[in-house]
Order: structure tokens, then C-alpha cells, then sequence
């Protein structure tokens, strides 16, 4: 793993929080995106090096929604840019890692995405992401 690509927050609303979020960070949204595997509405933000990841549930049965009706807004995962996930896949397994994902799939921000389950990552969830080239 190369570096944070990210942290995922799990937000109600998306325009409200792109508002507080731009206010916060001084800078704007520079991408908006719908994530229909996800059945989620993404924005992004960054500051420097670092990149902030905002969701929105688009139906109350994706994981964004359940996980805002168990925990509420908040910090939702930390993702990890990866030279190439597969093999990183195959790494976590042979380690015995729990994957959420049996191939990558495509994400938003024009990325390969893959999660490792919270529970063997002291109830954080991970997110590997591989730049589609």
C-alpha cells in the first residue's frame, strides 16, 4: 500500500455537506459523482495531498444507508492507493484478511475499488484503490 488515497464520510445530505465541507477546508467540491454499484452520490475535496470522499445513500437499503441508520454521520472508511490490486487482493487473503469484494470493481474518481471487512482491521473498514490506467 503507497499512501491514504482517501477517508470516506458517510453524510445525510450532500449538498449541505459540500457547503460545511468547502467552508471547512477552503476549498470546493472538485468532483461530484453517482457510484450506482455503491447506490451512492460521491464528492471530493482536497487539500494538499489529501483527498476527503463525502456519501450520500441513493436507496435505503445500500451500505451507506444502513450504515447512517446504525452510526450516523461520520467517518466511514480509509482507503489505500495500491499499485495493482490484485495482487494486493491476493496478499490480504493469503494474510487471512476477510474480503468484502471477490474482484475489484469500479468506484468513483476513476478507480479500481476492493473493501477488506472491519472486522479484521480493529472495526475500520478499508478501501483498496488502484488508479484505472
Amino acid at each position: 500500500m503507497n499512501k491514504i488515497e482517501h477517508i470516506g464520510i458517510a453524510v445525510n445530505s450532500l449538498d449541505a455537506s459540500c457547503e460545511l465541507y468547502e467552508r471547512l477546508l477552503g476549498t470546493a467540491c472538485y468532483k461530484k459523482e453517482n457510484v450506482e454499484s455503491e447506490a451512492v452520490n460521491t464528492a471530493f475535496f482536497k487539500t494538499g495531498i489529501n483527498k476527503i470522499e463525502l456519501l450520500a445513500a441513493t436507496s435505503t437499503d445500500s451500505a451507506i444507508a444502513k450504515f447512517l441508520d446504525k452510526k450516523g454521520e461520520g467517518i466511514h472508511h480509509i482507503a489505500f492507493d495500491v499499485d495493482d490490486i490484485i495482487l494486493e487482493m491476493e496478499r490480504l487473503r493469503t494474510e487471512g484478511f476477510v474480503l468484502l469484494n471477490e474482484k475489484p470493481k469500479k468506484g468513483a474518481d476513476n478507480k479500481l475499488i476492493c473493501f477488506v471487512h472491519p472486522k479484521n482491521t480493529n472495526g475500520v473498514l478499508i478501501e483498496l484503490c488502484q488508479e484505472i490506467r
